[in-house]
């Protein structure tokens, strides 16, 4: 868990508490205006230059050219010439630690994704605490993203008839979560159970693909998402091959198996179902590199992992290492899911960002910034990355008349950069500020909660 020292000073004291608040819906706020800024608006691959970007009340405004577009009086001007303003992210594969760890360590894991500009994030192992916690977010209490969360989780450990899985739907629903997760383990009989209950109950379910269920039957059903790409090398290997029953790590034990002609025919099946995919291409590659553990240790945005989750990874790294000693099957590991990464993209199957934080190797807010350079790498362009983040994710989630782009009268959820990620995605990394709903954060506040967040070891 994070050591966090006192603040030395009344100064920072009240720079902290500053930060420990977004602003409460409905209550006017004084406008703020992003004079000269180039906009990336995300509505198309583009950018608009010397713009003013007006935001009051949490929305956007005003958008024109600078010098014809008014500032009200009283606005707070953040000067933006040579800077870049794009929507917030969405990290659509997150975890919210359980209330167990205490208020201060989930509120400084939200305040992680939003110090690295992921305003939206959709918790996938949900608790009723993060119910309450949602609720707060809404309300302004707590400073963190807009929360979208499963329920507990759907496993062989806990779900393993079809009247539990039955049961599980109702609770759910009932409880107010926003759908189902899935985690490894069901049967195929309990799982169609848990379908047919679902669509009673009018909520969705998304994650693993049991292997008993497999990605055939996870796209008929209709699979809200499947996340980490699960399932699909299993759906690579022909009937005939004779592969093992235990399939691996996410499949990496099937790949001499595999049919990679059929990756296109596998894309286009998803795509025709209208199920979306979560690859979290980045855990992956963390476990799957050549990389030293110990040189990973040095990431700079480890200094925030707590002690015992930084110990966890390095042993999943060695772990995969010593399971999976040859380094030409794990290259081609990574590059089989690159493949049908591109491929999804290329068929028109729907993509998010998502990277699994807090997890092995990744810090909240960091690994989606990592994730997006994972799906350059994979053959996206800058701006395709970018559209999984945000625009991507206003449309999967019907919220496209709101949210996912730079338009007037859509939510103020923006991160505002040094650079051109069109350009160059890695241009992420330099925020000069986030806003999250309508409330600015400059990098000098950030960089003062983030220092007390630096862990001791």
């Amino acid at each position: 868990m994070c050591h966090l020292p006192l603040a030395r000073s009344a100064h920072r004291a009240a720079a902290l508490a500053a930060l420990s608040l977004a602003p409460v819906p409905g209550r006017a706020q004084n406008p703020t205006a992003f004079v000269g800024v180039t906009v990336v608006p995300m509505d198309r691959d583009r950018v608009l230059r010397d713009q003013t970007v007006v935001v009051e009340n949490g929305h956007i405004a005003a958008i024109g050219p600078a010098a014809t577009t008014t500032v009200p009086a009283g606005a707070a001007r953040i000067e933006a010439r040579g800077k870049y303003l794009i929507p917030g992210l969405a990290e659509m594969h997150a975890h919210i630690p359980p209330a167990q760890q205490g208020q201060g360590y989930v509120e400084n894991v939200l305040f992680l994704y939003v110090a690295n500009g992921v305003t939206t994030i959709r918790g996938m192992l949900g608790q009723a605490s993060h119910l309450e916690l949602r609720r707060l977010v809404e309300a302004g209490e707590v400073l963190g993203p807009r929360i979208w969360t499963s329920g507990p989780s759907v496993s062989a450990n806990n779900i393993r008839t079809g009247e539990a899985a039955d049961s599980a739907a109702r609770a759910t629903k009932a409880a107010g979560y926003d759908f189902i997760k899935i985690h490894p383990g069901l049967t195929r009989e309990v799982f169609d159970a848990l379908d047919r209950a679902a669509d009673r109950e009018g909520i969705r379910y998304a994650g693993h693909v049991p292997t008993l269920v497999g990605v055939p039957r996870a796209l008929e059903a209709g699979y809200w998402t499947i996340d980490h790409l699960d399932g699909y090398l299993d759906a690579l290997v022909p009937g005939s091959a004779g592969a093992p029953a235990n399939p691996g790590f996410f499949g990496a034990s099937l790949l001499r198996f595999l049919d990679e002609s059929r990756i296109s025919e596998l894309a286009r099946a998803t795509r025709v179902a209208g199920v979306w995919n979560v690859p979290t291409q980045i855990l992956m590659e963390n476990l799957a590199s050549d990389e030293d553990p110990e040189v990973m240790a040095q990431r700079p945005e480890i200094r925030y992992m707590p002690a015992r989750l930084l110990e966890t990874s390095l042993d999943q790294k060695r772990t995969i290492l010593e399971q999976y000693p040859s380094a030409d099957d794990r290259r081609r590991f990574v590059d089989v899911r690159r493949r049908l990464v591109k491929a999804l993209h290329d068929q028109g199957a729907g993509l998010l960002l998502g990277s699994d934080a807090p997890q092995w190797w990744n810090v909240p807010g960091f690994s989606a910034l990592r994730e997006l350079g994972a799906l350059v790498a994979a053959g996206l362009t800058p701006y395709q990355a970018l559209e999984t983040g945000t625009r991507n994710v206003a449309t999967f989630f019907g919220t496209l008349d709101r949210a996912g782009t730079i338009e007037v009268g859509k939510q103020a959820d923006l991160i505002l950069l040094d650079a051109n990620p069109l350009e160059n995605v890695g241009n992420v990394w330099r925020n000069s500020g986030v806003m999250i709903r309508g409330r600015w954060l400059s990098r000098a506040a950030l960089d003062e909660r983030l220092d007390q967040l630096v862990v001791s070891r």
